[in-house]
């Protein structure tokens, strides 16, 4: 790749931070307004905990915080990598597909489509329970039945013991139906080679140029 497509994927990617950064403030702003009339009879129990009302109050604010932070940094996250393989295969699309297995949900949802590959972009895995590994199964078949290979690529990696043992099922299940599964630095390398872009390199610069900014 030529150094002015790179700097426009970068700048692209960028613009695709901003505007991810400024939602996320906006619903955190909003969202701390609103707490300000909520009702804190429950400090009462927190109290009883040996929580006092003022860390309570920092409790529930950054859970709140926390919850919009999850989900903007896996849809961020999951764009950007879409981004990057979309600027290599310009045809690599979402698609969904009829559910072959079950009756619900009627059709799957897949991230990025392109060359017989059906691409799902984790930045990491919120649900581990077994129905969650019943449905990722079906999924599984349906796509191959699509006759696409599914990937599964999830950036980052659980260090619970239990969350731990639930993705190596999941792992089993993607090589055992053909396809592959990729995580932490894998997943990272699996963008880049299929992209040539490294997207890490690209996120650490953004990050870094952010932080220099706020320090100003």
């Amino acid at each position: 790749m030529s150094d002015k497509n790179q700097l426009l994927l970068f700048d692209k990617i960028q613009l695709l931070a901003d505007g991810y950064r400024k939602n996320l403030a906006a619903k955190i702003d909003l969202r701390t307004q609103e707490m300000e009339d909520d009702v804190t009879d429950h400090f009462l129990i927190y109290r009883v905990l040996g929580i006092s009302v003022a860390e309570g109050k920092k409790i529930d604010l950054y859970q709140n915080k926390g919850r919009f932070l999850y989900k903007y940094a896996g849809s961020f996250l999951e764009e950007a990598a879409k981004t990057c393989l979309q600027w290599k295969f310009p045809n690599a699309v979402s698609r969904s597909i009829p559910n072959t297995e079950s009756s619900r949900p009627k059709r799957f949802e897949i991230d990025c489509v392109y060359q017989g590959k059906a691409v799902e972009i984790k930045w990491r895995e919120a649900t581990t329970d077994g129905d969650h590994i019943t449905k990722e199964h079906g999924k599984l078949l349906a796509i191959g039945k699509a006759g696409l290979i599914p990937i599964r690529v999830m950036f980052y990696y659980h260090q619970r013991e239990q969350a731990i043992r639930i993705q190596k099922v999941m792992s089993d299940l993607y090589c055992n139906a053909g396809g592959f599964y990729y995580f932490g630095n894998a997943a990272w390398q699996f963008i880049e080679k299929e992209s040539t872009i490294d997207l890490f390199d690209i996120l650490n610069k953004i990050a870094e140029n952010n932080e220099k900014t706020t320090c100003k």
